[in-house]
């Protein structure tokens, strides 16, 4: 677009910025409409009592958006940023009234799948957006606010959606709220955002990273820094995954209400979002594989906790405790692949990265969907616990130490 900025660096581009934090923070709220009241909203709305049926929405969830993510990184530089955007609020326009109308549990299922495309185009777009603006410098500090706005939002509408459900009912009344979030995303995005493939023209003359032979099987495996950082991305949103559908199970098992399910289960992604504001930065300053390594070993930490935990504040502490090693890893994923990767394979590279990140949601709740249907539920907890463990061993066997490569 003619006349726009193309000068790359946050205090540039602020306004647009600031623009796009506020849009992120408009997706994530889409996906808190659910998370705290879904297994409650299953029983109470549709009689649906079997785990493994429960898990199937976050399946199609996490296989929706790891599509719509590869798309979104494949398409980025053809169609650009700002048209996939506004495309993924398209999409979601639907998604509230059949939470709200839903005739049989079906439609929630179809409704996830809007709401993974909703997210892999809308989520993707403005990260690729943000990192295009502020150039290297300040990365990580852009991923932060980025994943702050998007998971404090979760907690706060997964927080308002539980007390909305106990105080009014789980149908229509907490889902007029996902009726603001498209209406504000879709009209901020069409009439204030701005394409950003100019300033990824006017990085890619600076850039002196060499461009990869094949983006896929290199950001997959090949490439042994994007590997590894692949592969603790899909375990993360494994276990997240896992969360996202245990935890209100488990928690309904030990006989908590629906509000105090709500403030647990809003307590973990409001800690992820909120410390993500340090933790990014961190990723500026300190070395990505480190900070992969200890964020995934303090997941799994926590989760071996939820093991043992029987009253309310224990169950906080965990949440806190998940959250801050999730705060630790997300802003890095993205911020150790922009600093592996010339500017022009960035967004496909993100896209191949993010595809096997949200596959990691479909994994999780299928192996924690088909071990809760034989085993109880903290076998479950375990097995993934262990899973987080041994990811954290491949970052450090296969992820190079901190040269120019790594961190800049």
């Amino acid at each position: 677009m003619s006349g726009i900025s193309t000068h790359l660096g946050l205090r540039n581009n602020w306004k647009q910025f600031g623009l796009l934090v506020l849009i992120n923070a408009f997706v994530g709220g889409m996906v808190g409409l659910e998370r705290s009241i879904l297994p409650s909203f299953a029983s109470q709305s549709f009689g649906m009592d079997s785990h493994a049926v429960l898990f199937s929405f976050i399946v199609v969830f996490g296989i929706s958006k790891a599509i719509a993510n590869y798309y979104a990184g494949h398409f980025a530089n053809q169609i650009g940023r700002r048209n996939l955007l506004i495309l993924g609020w398209f999409i979601a326009v639907p998604i509230p009234f059949i939470f709200m109308w839903a005739p049989s549990w079906n439609w929630i299922v179809g409704a996830n799948v809007l709401l993974g495309f909703n997210q892999g185009l809308a989520w993707s777009s403005t990260v690729t957006m943000k990192i295009d603006l502020v150039g290297d410098r300040n990365r990580g500090l852009a991923m932060g606010i980025n994943e702050f706005a998007g998971y404090l939002s979760v907690g706060m509408v997964a927080f308002l959606t539980a007390w909305i459900a106990s105080t009014y009912g789980i149908q229509p009344y907490p889902f007029y709220l996902g009726l603001g979030f498209v209406g504000l995303g879709l009209l901020l995005s069409i009439f204030f955002v701005h394409d950003t493939r100019g300033h990824v023209s006017a990085a890619s003359q600076q850039s002196l990273m060499p461009r990869l032979a094949s983006i896929f099987q290199d950001t997959t495996w090949r490439n042994p820094n994007l590997g590894a950082i692949t592969q603790a991305g899909l375990v993360n949103n494994l276990n997240d995954g896992m969360i996202w559908g245990v935890f209100p199970v488990l928690l309904i098992a030990k006989g908590f209400t629906l509000a105090e399910i709500g403030i647990i289960t809003a307590i973990y992604p409001m800690v992820w979002g909120i410390s993500q504001l340090g933790t990014g930065k961190l990723s500026d300053m300190f070395c990505h594989k480190d900070l992969l390594i200890y964020g995934m070993l303090l997941q799994a930490l926590a989760m071996f906790g939820l093991l043992f935990a029987q009253v309310f504040w224990q169950f906080i502490g965990l949440s806190v405790l998940l959250g801050l090693g999730t705060a630790l890893v997300y802003p890095t994923f993205m911020v150790a692949i922009a600093a592996n990767t010339h500017p022009l394979d960035r967004a496909k590279s993100f896209g191949v990265f993010r595809l096997w990140r949200d596959l990691g949601y479909a994994v999780g709740a299928l192996i924690t969907g088909f071990l809760m249907v034989y085993f109880p539920v903290w076998v479950s907890i375990f097995f993934i616990a262990l899973l987080t463990m041994f990811s954290a061993g491949i970052v450090k066997i296969r992820m190079r130490g901190c040269d120019s490569r790594v961190n800049r």
